[in-house]
């Protein structure tokens, strides 16, 4: 029996991408892999349709990395529009309601948004990626079917008022993972007395990633004129998404075992937590945990295959 070849080229690296306002998540991942011509490719967590800004790539072993800054916080900016809202918390929707926004203070705008800072319950919008017995919320919200959903906690790490307008405000927001921008919108617009929904989001932070590196698909288009190193010279090494982790340096033994899934004893690592593992000759070797004992087991290994610690 023939074994069936794979299909594209073994890259690996992350991409910042600047996903576009309208474009899927899945679409412009689809769009990426088939431009780096990529065996392997995921991204780290989805933005909505309406949502632009950054969506970090993982090619080849960097998916390996992509569940760390799936856990990491994020930093948005986007407009809530007042008085307006709509079946799916944004402007994508139908609208639901209309009410005449009154004038409203500074003060009692940023008395609203400390209100939703800090640990703050959400009910998941039925328009959303979560499932209920097997099947995506949007797909039964799509059939006018609604479901009970329970409230989540999530943390509303800064929630700053930006600008204002009649009729608007604009906010910048570093939340955890799991915090629904929709439903903040909703839930500020409700205390407003006003109803609100998303009117622009971008994403311009994901864990240690922030939007200074990003490329869109512009320039990764011209990159690509250029031939494949050009495009692979824009990715950032695996390591960059745990550079919130420290690191530590394995001797030559310790990486033999640790890399045979056997827990070893590391001089001078820290005494809890995660770590990125390096080899003597700073190869990267994936990410470490520290047990009770002391000892460094791992947690999510790479392959065999050279890496250097990232510039």
């Amino acid at each position: 029996m023939t074994r069936r070849r794979s299909r594209g080229r073994a890259v690996d690296g992350i991409l910042l991408l600047d996903k576009p306002s309208g474009v899927r998540s899945n679409a412009a991942l689809q769009r990426i892999k088939w431009l780096f011509q990529a065996r392997k490719a995921g991204h780290t967590g989805s933005l909505d349709s309406l949502a632009s800004g950054l969506l970090p790539i993982c090619l080849g072993e960097a998916t390996k990395v992509s569940g760390f800054l799936l856990e990491a916080d994020k930093r948005y900016l986007s407009r809530f529009t007042l008085g307006v809202t709509t079946t799916t918390g944004d402007a994508d929707g139908e609208v639901t309601g209309q009410r005449t926004v009154q004038a409203l203070s500074r003060a009692s705008i940023l008395e609203v948004l400390a209100t939703f800072t800090g640990e703050v319950r959400q009910i998941p919008p039925m328009y959303s990626a979560l499932k209920h017995q097997g099947r995506r919320l949007y797909e039964l919200a799509y059939q006018g079917v609604e479901v009970a959903r329970e409230a989540r906690v999530v943390q509303v790490r800064e929630f700053k008022l930006q600008a204002t307008g009649p009729d608007w405000i604009e906010v910048e927001v570093l939340c955890s993972k799991g915090t629904y921008i929709r439903t903040l919108a909703e839930d500020v617009g409700a205390a407003l007395g006003c109803g609100a929904h998303v009117s622009m989001l971008r994403r311009t932070q994901v864990g240690p990633f922030t939007s200074e590196r990003m490329l869109d698909m512009d320039a990764l288009e011209a990159h690509a004129q250029n031939g494949l190193e050009a495009l692979d010279a824009v990715l950032l090494p695996l390591d960059r998404a745990l550079e919130n982790y420290p690191g530590v340096e394995l001797e030559a033994s310790s990486a033999f075992y640790l890399q045979q899934g056997q827990a070893v004893l590391v001089p001078r690592a820290p005494t809890s937590g995660l770590v990125r593992l390096y080899s003597t000759q700073q190869r990267f070797l994936g990410v470490g945990e520290v047990l009770d004992d002391g000892r460094v087991a791992p947690r999510r290994l790479l392959d065999a295959r050279e890496r250097t610690r990232g510039a």
